[in-house]
């Protein structure tokens, strides 16, 4: 069955860790796929989630992170397409001594 025009967009889930977190006070979130057809390159998502959270450190934490899609760590962002149903965890730097 394929979706109409009027069905939801398909979506990502966020999950935010630390920092992440702290900035946007949440530990997942559902972003739609603004695009669907063409997906969305996982290195445009800081621009999508710091949109979505305006007021926030959020662009600075996620400058500074790195991305896991589905359990997996990403070296090459640019490489990754997300077309819907992924989840994509933010991985901010650990400190330790």
């Amino acid at each position: 069955m394929s979706a109409g025009p009027d069905s939801d967009p398909p979506t990502i889930t966020v999950l935010y860790f630390a920092a992440a977190s702290t900035a946007t006070g949440l530990t997942t979130e559902a972003v739609p796929l603004q695009d669907p057809s063409r997906g969305l390159p996982l290195s445009q998502l800081s621009d999508v989630l710091a949109a979505r959270h305006p007021g926030t450190n959020l662009r600075e934490v996620l400058a500074q992170s790195q991305w896991a899609v589905d359990e997996e760590m990403v070296d090459d962002p640019a490489r990754v397409v997300l077309k819907g149903g992924e989840e994509v965890a933010v991985v901010c730097p650990v400190s330790g001594g």
